[in-house]
């Protein structure tokens, strides 16, 4: 436990981020609760409406798709939504995207614009987005089933998707990133698909809640102990704090980080994730693996969304863009 003076002492936010910040007001202070699940889920929705297809086509720069994946459990499908740029016909890599939310809100449609533009044309990649399942309409393991699945489906249908198997990232930003982590640890114990690259964005990895950084940025990051707690809880049910709690519910749990793709790790200096985020990078380093990671001084949890023109925003999109460029052309 993090007591005292020391938790109430703060990293500065970028001043630029700071100002977005201040500018959001309480939207981007506010705190998920159990009480106000529902609400915050019903209002992420509204605010947040899916893009048509022919909106993501974006004047036909862009082919995309919804595909539909029979799930493990034969609990109905997992539709993925594949996207390339126009008229590229040899195979491409494929960035394989869980999308952030803290595992209660958001959807495998709305962050593809972000990801096109970003990346798909100038690195000349497919996307593929994950639409799982969210908590706690569905607990572990049903969203990591799903991703699986979906990373199956693409792996096995390579050539109609246009794109390299060997050549697959596995990414996601916050709850997304989580994902993409315990889906690198998935894959790799069942034998499944081998990625090149894990692209782990502010990644939700521990349950347990009790870093430095978690109750240092406690009632200060824009994603803190509260909302986080209350969003495993959402995800594990009474399986919130077991002992035995699965790595592939909480990646920090894992024991054996060894032999898993290279990974690019990325968090806010000032940000509840901060300490999660070095621990994994390091341990994956201890198990003789590969990790990239940087700290991004002053920034909090979604500053890049909060701040998409600070300066900060624009170096963390560069070195993410840099690491996805050598990792798809070794």
């Amino acid at each position: 436990m993090v007591g005292g003076s020391a938790a109430r002492r703060v990293p500065p936010l970028d001043p630029q981020v700071r100002a977005a910040v201040v500018a959001a007001g309480e939207r981007a202070r506010e705190v998920l609760t159990p009480q106000c699940l529902t609400a915050w889920q019903e209002r992420d929705a509204a605010a947040r409406p899916r893009p048509t297809l022919d909106r993501l086509r974006d004047g036909g720069r862009f082919e995309v798709e919804e595909v539909r994946v029979a799930r493990a459990d034969g609990e109905g499908d997992v539709t993925l939504v594949s996207a390339r740029p126009t008229g590229v016909r040899e195979a491409l890599p494929l960035l394989y995207y869980l999308h952030g939310g803290g595992m209660v809100t958001g959807n495998a449609w709305s962050v593809l614009p972000r990801l096109l533009r970003a990346w798909a044309l100038p690195l000349r990649l497919a996307v593929v987005s994950v639409e799982y399942r969210l908590a706690p309409r569905t607990r572990f393991p049903g969203a990591v089933e799903d991703c699986h699945a979906g990373l199956l489906w693409a792996a096995e249908h390579a050539d109609a998707l246009g794109v390299d198997a060997r050549r697959v990232v596995i990414g996601g930003k916050s709850a997304g990133g989580g994902l993409a982590a315990a889906l690198a640890l998935l894959a790799r114990d069942r034998g499944t698909v081998a990625p090149v690259g894990q692209l782990l964005l502010s990644p939700m990895l521990d349950d347990r809640g009790d870093t430095f950084s978690g109750h240092q940025m406690a009632g200060h990051d824009t994603w803190d102990r509260t909302s986080n707690a209350t969003a495993w809880q959402a995800l594990l049910g009474d399986r919130y704090g077991a002992a035995d709690l699965s790595p592939y519910a909480a990646p920090a749990r894992a024991t054996d980080l060894s032999r898993l793709p290279a990974a690019y790790v990325d968090v806010g200096s000032a940000e509840t994730f901060r300490d999660e985020a070095v621990a994994y990078a390091n341990a994956i380093w201890q198990a003789g693996g590969e990790a990239e990671l940087h700290v991004w001084p002053g920034a909090c949890h979604g500053f890049d969304t909060i701040a998409p023109h600070a300066a900060l925003t624009h170096d963390a999109h560069d070195a993410r863009t840099h690491w996805l460029r050598r990792v798809l052309q070794r």
